[in-house]
């Protein structure tokens, strides 16, 4: 669901202008919303995200989620290519922009996506939303909308799509009675634009264009006779005419064959033990697959994993280490290992594996935040918050780091450092009373001679208390 889709269920459809062109620079959309004011929206709409939908904390899916995006977001059309990912974790196909580059997946996006062309082809359909400031676009007549009342109507609108919380399908009855008043809830012109300029991009990034149309033509069998469609197909709504369309555009290149992606399909393993109904139907499953195919590599490390779930962690490493031994550099299978191994009480072989991998590997996201669990295991907590000081630097906007960070500071007994965690984890959620207290709580128990974290947290309270003034 893009949040140029939602908008349109508050305002009047726009004028669409025919066409893939970028808008000019000095245009109506650039002087009314520019790209500064995206990000500030896009910012304020991730903390509202943050606060009221679950989003995962696997730091292996987030960080193959997030490279993977990013490599696409090379080869497309984006003039700004710093993106926030948020990997929702829902069952359900789904993916959505927002302004200032962030980009929502649905983790369960990766059980409908056959191969890493089919899931491309929905995130670059998204990045081309982006590319093409359809937001911009979309409110170029909505003159009076201030910041966070446009930040606050598209979080309740994306958060009752989703299935949030009660608050937030509250916060949708203003927006859907507006609705009522409204032709059209998306832009069939911009979905057909993003389907073109998405495939340009594929394409630029050597996967298969024909993944796109493959991929709708599977969403269309699997929810062709049910009631009430994901909200992807709510708001892109697949006609015939649309799969037609992409379908032809992909053969306008020439026809070859495409290698499977191995990581994408060691990750779709792992999305589908995440959601199993429990770990002996993962386990079923991968067992069944490794019989089937000893030699696919996603079912043997499936099965790694349901091991490794189901507390078989002696088979489960023996079947991690075994994948480790066909590409010993693979970061996704020695993940997967000290994983393993941490889960099976192993830190003495967890943490040398992981901490000679951190060597080739400086400040690597998952492999730090495993290394911290392994220290953590270990009751190495001082160890262990160090690492996750280090990654909340390189990462200020990853709720997870800033919440481990927190429970490893008490069991650190750096009561200070709790309170700094957790001001910042609240702030990243839009709770800014609540970020103030701590920061406030870190104030009195911080030394009276540390004069520069005292100035600091001033800093931070002042700008905080800004925050609230502006939006009350």
């Amino acid at each position: 669901m893009t949040l140029w889709c939602a908008l349109a269920l508050a305002t009047p459809p726009p004028v669409v202008a025919e066409g893939n062109d970028l808008p000019e620079l000095g245009d109506a959309s650039s002087s009314i919303v520019s790209p500064e004011l995206e990000k500030q929206i896009g910012e304020d709409f991730l903390r509202q995200v943050h606060a009221n939908l679950p989003t995962v904390d696997d730091p292996i899916l987030k960080y193959y989620v997030e490279t993977q995006l990013i490599g696409l977001a090379e080869h497309s059309q984006l003039r700004e290519k710093v993106l926030s990912t948020l990997l929702i974790d829902s069952p359900d196909v789904n993916a959505f922009a927002a302004p200032g580059g962030v980009v929502g997946i649905n983790l369960g996006l990766m059980l409908h996506a056959q191969d890493v062309h089919e899931y491309s082809s929905v995130v670059a359909h998204e990045l081309a939303h982006l590319s093409q400031r359809h937001f911009a676009r979309g409110i170029e007549e909505q003159r009076s909308q201030t910041l966070p009342t446009i930040a606050s109507l598209l979080a309740a609108i994306m958060i009752g799509a989703l299935g949030g919380s009660d608050a937030g399908i509250a916060a949708l009855s203003t927006a859907q009675a507006a609705a009522q008043a409204n032709q059209l809830r998306y832009s069939r012109t911009r979905e057909t634009e993003a389907d073109r300029v998405g495939l340009n991009t594929m394409v630029n990034a050597q996967l298969d264009p024909r993944g796109m149309a493959r991929m709708f033509e599977r969403m269309q069998r699997a929810y062709r006779y049910t009631r009430k469609p994901p909200e992807f197909l709510a708001t892109h709504p697949l006609s015939e005419a649309r799969i037609t369309d992409a379908r032809s555009q992909a053969m306008q290149y020439p026809s070859r064959e495409f290698p499977a992606s191995l990581p994408y399909q060691l990750m779709r393993a792992r999305a589908i033990v995440h959601y199993a109904d429990s770990a002996q139907a993962a386990l079923k499953r991968f067992e069944k697959a490794v019989r089937d195919d000893p030699e696919d590599l996603a079912a043997r490390y499936g099965l790694s994993l349901a091991l490794s779930r189901s507390g078989s962690h002696g088979e489960a490493i023996a079947m991690a280490e075994q994948l480790q031994s066909t590409n010993v550099h693979n970061i996704l299978y020695i993940a997967t290992l000290a994983e393993a191994l941490t889960n099976a009480a192993l830190t003495d072989q967890s943490l040398p594996l992981l901490r000679r991998t951190l060597e080739l590997n400086p400040g690597n996201p998952p492999l730090s935040v495993l290394y911290a669990d392994a220290l953590l295991e270990a009751k190495r907590f001082e160890a262990a918050e160090q690492v996750l000081e280090k990654l909340a630097r390189a990462r200020k906007t990853d709720i997870d780091v800033w919440y481990d960070l927190a429970e490893v500071a008490g069991k650190a007994g750096n009561i200070v450092g709790v309170h700094l965690a957790r001001a910042q984890f609240f702030e990243l959620h839009g709770a800014y009373h609540k970020a103030i207290q701590h920061l406030e709580y870190a104030r009195r128990l911080a030394s009276r001679t540390n004069e520069q974290l005292h100035a600091r947290l001033d800093q931070q309270i002042i700008e905080l208390r800004t925050v609230l003034r502006e939006r009350s």
